[in-house]
């Protein structure tokens, strides 16, 4: 099983690497990411946050089979957003209400090596935004305004400690 790399590793802020070949070793991380993500009871997971710096990332929203997004790009956004709360595997007990846009599109390429497009909406679309942004090294509580961010990474730090 994958290990989870938690806030604050550094390599969470770093920019993952395209992935050059798609091959059996990349559908096998991809394979293994959805494993993790469903052991840790997630709905989504970036390659970063299992310790790879590289453009992979997972989802698997309600009752949608797993998806997975390998060198993914967000090509288009919807003008309507919301704000829903959303909460990190990196960063376990934090959650806070963040405004997303309600739809995009995402180019991809699945684990064969097939380019794909989607138009995502709801829940889906942002998964698809909070994955995406895990590999441009931004974490959902950059989002926030300061104040508030500094009182959920706080509250993080501290049971951090006390669980340490």
């Amino acid at each position: 099983m994958l290990n989870l790399v938690y806030h604050p590793d550094e390599l969470l802020r770093k920019e993952s690497e395209p992935v050059k070949n798609i091959d059996g070793s990349i559908a096998g991380l991809a394979r293994e990411m959805v494993e993790a993500m469903r052991e840790e009871h997630g709905i989504g997971l970036a390659a970063v946050q299992v310790g790879r710096l590289t453009r992979i990332f997972v989802t698997e929203v309600g009752g949608d089979d797993a998806r997975i997004f390998i060198n993914p790009e967000i090509t288009a956004t919807s003008d309507s957003q919301n704000t829903i709360e959303e909460g990190c595997l990196s960063i376990p007990g934090i959650y806070s209400d963040v405004k997303r846009s309600d739809a995009c599109t995402v180019s991809a390429w699945d684990e064969q090596g097939r380019p794909f497009t989607l138009e995502a909406d709801g829940m889906l679309a942002r998964v698809i935004m909070h994955e995406l942004d895990h590999l441009n090294g931004v974490l959902f509580f950059d989002h926030l305004r300061a104040g508030r961010r500094r009182r959920l990474l706080d509250r993080y730090e501290k049971a951090r400690q006390k669980d340490a």
